[in-house]
């Protein structure tokens, strides 16, 4: 079941321009569309990908196989990510690299203290980033060759989400752009949260994976939506405003046909 790293590496052959080749990456998470991004910056850096949208999926996929790299989200449908980080880095042989993410940066200081190697602030879509990330992670003997540098380009603005901001110029060709299909799959999950009238955990839940998916869409009214929402639940306020708020920018962008 287990991988040797050494012989994985050294019959791979990783270069500068694909720097991970030979390494199998397990991402736990939810959204499809931030899942859509970590499968192409696997593939444009050679590493392998498998997907577990929750907890008992991850933990069915570890049972079977040993992958190189994990990448937990820490917000998942049936518990919290840092428990499975805290299950993995106790694990004997332990898996070479375990890193987190999250949209909530102040969440990073958690996910170390629970074992994990690295810490990777959502939206995870720079491709130099992600390798910088993953390689620094790794046993310093053996680790990969370090990633090829590119120049630096601005985003155009038709790639971003209406009212979005634009980001800091990225490196040419650095950042990738998720099919908005999958993004689209992820707004009809939320619909379907907002139809069965959630409540408690299942409320907490539709802010925090509404936030992220909003974040990894550059979409800044329906993440603040998100947000206003989660503050509410915090505070003990009630949510039916921010509910119909959100109810109606998830119909208006589906309505749309794509966000982006």
């Amino acid at each position: 079941m287990a991988d040797d790293l050494s012989d994985f590496l050294s019959t791979c052959g990783p270069t500068p321009d694909r720097p991970l080749l030979g390494l199998t990456v397990l991402a736990v998470e939810d959204s499809r569309f931030a899942c859509e991004a970590m499968r192409l910056l696997c593939l444009r850096s050679g590493a392998r990908i498998r997907r577990a949208d929750c907890l008992r999926s991850a933990r069915r996929h570890l049972m079977s196989y040993r992958p190189t790299v994990v990448i937990v989200d820490l917000g998942l449908p049936d518990g919290s990510g840092l428990d499975l980080i805290a299950e993995i880095a106790a694990g004997r042989p332990r898996v070479p690299a375990l890193l987190a993410t999250s949209g909530d940066e102040g969440a990073a200081e958690a996910a170390l203290a629970a074992g994990a190697d690295a810490f990777l602030p959502k939206p995870v879509e720079s491709l130099s980033a992600f390798q910088r990330s993953v390689l620094g992670a790794l046993p310093a003997a053996p680790r990969p060759a370090a990633p090829a540098p590119v120049p630096s380009l601005p985003v155009p603005s038709r790639l971003l989400a209406p009212g979005a901001a634009p980001p800091a110029a990225q490196a040419e060709d650095d950042r990738v752009h998720p099919d908005p299909l999958a993004l689209r799959d992820d707004l009809a999950h939320v619909a379907d949260l907002l139809g069965d009238d959630p409540q408690g955990i299942a409320l907490d839940y539709l802010a925090q994976f509404l936030s992220g998916i909003a974040l990894s869409a550059h979409d800044a009214p329906l993440r603040a939506a998100a947000e206003a929402l989660a503050l509410d639940r915090r505070d003990g306020r009630g949510h039916g405003p921010d509910m119909r708020r959100i109810s109606g920018l998830v119909r208006d962008r589906l309505a749309a046909g794509s966000p982006i």
